[in-house]
C-alpha cells in the first residue's frame, strides 16, 4: 500500500470514529435522566410514542424516558411465555414492577368454606404470577357492603379472611396490597372505602404480608388532607396509585398539589412504587407526552 494511500484512510478511519463517538455522546446526553422516584407508567401507556403495542418495546421505551418500574393491572392474565419476557427485560434494564390485580377474589364478607377455598385458587394463582415476573405486590378489592350483616361482623370477617390469604402467601414473601375506594364518585358500596378503614384492617390482621395501596385520587375524594393522612398511615403503607382529581388525569390536571406530595413520600424514605393508572388529558401521542411532562414537573422538586 502506498504511504499516501494509508495516510488518507487512516484519516477518514479516524473521522468516522470520532463521528460515531460524538453521536453516541450526544445520544447520550439528550436521554432524560431518571425519575427520583419509582412511577411506574401502565406497560402500554406509551405505545403512541414508542411505536409498538408490543410490551417489550414499550417497557424498552419507558426506561429510556428515565422511568424506574412499570405496572399491569392484568399481568396473571398474559401468557406464561409473555410474563417471563416481561420479567427477563425488566431484570436486564433493573426496573420494578408494581402491584398486580389478583383474579377470582371472592366477597370477604363471608367465612365459608367455599369462600376460603376460592381465596386459596386466588392466592396461590398469584404466587404463580410473582414467580415467573418478580411481583412483590398482589392487589386485592375485598368486595362489597353486606347489608345483612352488622358492619362490625363484616369487618371482623374481612379481618380473618385477609389474615388467610396472608398464611397462603407467607412463605412466598408476596405481600397483599388492599386498595380503598371511593363511595361518591366512583364506588358506591364497596366495603373498603378510605385509609383508615384500611389501616384498622391492617392492624388486625397484623402481618407482614398485609399492606395498602394508596390511591391518592380515591383518598383525596374520600378523606383529602392528604399528607397528613399519609403520615398516620405510613407504616402500612406498600405502594400508591397517582392520578390526579377530579377527571383521573395525569398530575397537574387537576387540584392535588403532587409535586408536595411527592417531596413529602420521597423524605420519608418511600422507595417503593407510585402506579400511574390515570388517563391522559390529551388524546394521542401528544397526549402522552404530556403525561410524561407532567410526571417531570411533579418531580422537580429538591
Amino acid at each position: 500500500m502506498k504511504r499516501r494511500d494509508f495516510l488518507s484512510g487512516s484519516v477518514a478511519a479516524g473521522v468516522v470514529a470520532a463521528t460515531v463517538s460524538m453521536s453516541n455522546e450526544a445520544s447520550a446526553a439528550s436521554k432524560p435522566g431518571k425519575f427520583k422516584l419509582k412511577y411506574a407508567p401502565k406497560i402500554t401507556a406509551f405505545k403512541g410514542l414508542a411505536g409498538s403495542s408490543d410490551a417489550i418495546d414499550n417497557i424498552k421505551f419507558c426506561a429510556d424516558q428515565g422511568f424506574r418500574a412499570v405496572f399491569d393491572n392484568g399481568l396473571g392474565r398474559r401468557p406464561v411465555a409473555e410474563q417471563e419476557a416481561i420479567a427477563n427485560e425488566l431484570a436486564g434494564l433493573g426496573m420494578d414492577l408494581g402491584p398486580f390485580v389478583a383474579s377470582g377474589v371472592p366477597d370477604f364478607s363471608s367465612t365459608d368454606q367455599e369462600v376460603r377455598e376460592a381465596i386459596k385458587k386466588s392466592m396461590e394463582d398469584a404466587i404463580e404470577t410473582a414467580d415467573r415476573t418478580g411481583a412483590k405486590w398482589v392487589l386485592l378489592v375485598p368486595g362489597g357492603i353486606n347489608l345483612k350483616m352488622e358492619p362490625a361482623y363484616q369487618t371482623a370477617n374481612v379481618i380473618e379472611n385477609c389474615r388467610y390469604c396472608c398464611e397462603v402467601l407467607e412463605k412466598s414473601g408476596l405481600v397483599m396490597v388492599l386498595e380503598p375506594l371511593n363511595w361518591w364518585t366512583n364506588h358506591p358500596g364497596r366495603f373498603l372505602r378510605n385509609i383508615p378503614q384500611a389501616y384498622l384492617i391492617c392492624e388486625g390482621v397484623n402481618h407482614p404480608c398485609c399492606k395498602i395501596v394508596n390511591d391518592l385520587y380515591h383518598q383525596q375524594i374520600s378523606e383529602g388532607n392528604l399528607i397528613p393522612n399519609i403520615d398516620k398511615a405510613w407504616k402500612n403503607i406498600a405502594a400508591f396509585n397517582a392520578w390526579d382529581n377530579p377527571g383521573r388525569k395525569e398530575p397537574g390536571t387537576g387540584e392535588i398539589n403532587y409535586k408536595n406530595v411527592f417531596s413529602h413520600v420521597q423524605a420519608k424514605g418511600f422507595d417503593g412504587v407510585l402506579c400511574m393508572e390515570h388517563g391522559q388529558s390529551i388524546a394521542g401521542p401528544e397526549g402522552e407526552q404530556a403525561v410524561i411532562d407532567a410526571y417531570r414537573a411533579a418531580d422537580s422538586f429538591e
